[in-house]
């Protein structure tokens, strides 16, 4: 499992320890990933992602899952969320069109 949020992308960024000395030794710095079932309500399920807890903040700042992937720009989103902002928009349609 790769070390990369599945909203933003956010993911390992490199960088030195740096001794009292002034060594400098190579070293990771791994985002904060957290296990998170945020609820949809147009699929009317939860879905599951690998998310940073900085997107976890976000989706719940633009009123949950759905409405920040609708209102976010297919270019800023990776294929793991472009996959469920198709579910999200074709099952929001066909609600539209039961209606």
């Amino acid at each position: 499992m790769s070390r990369r949020c599945q909203l933003t992308g956010k993911g390992v960024l490199s960088g030195n320890n740096v001794s009292h000395a002034n060594n400098k030794t190579r070293r990771r710095f791994l985002p904060n990933l957290q296990d998170a079932s945020l609820l949809s309500d147009t699929l009317g399920a939860s879905v599951k992602m690998r998310l940073s807890t900085r997107a976890i903040r976000t989706v719940e700042h633009n009123g949950g899952i759905d409405a920040f992937l609708l209102s976010t720009p297919d270019s800023r989103l990776p294929a793991e969320a472009l996959v469920i902002k198709r579910r999200i928009a074709r099952a929001g349609a066909k609600k539209a069109a039961a209606v």
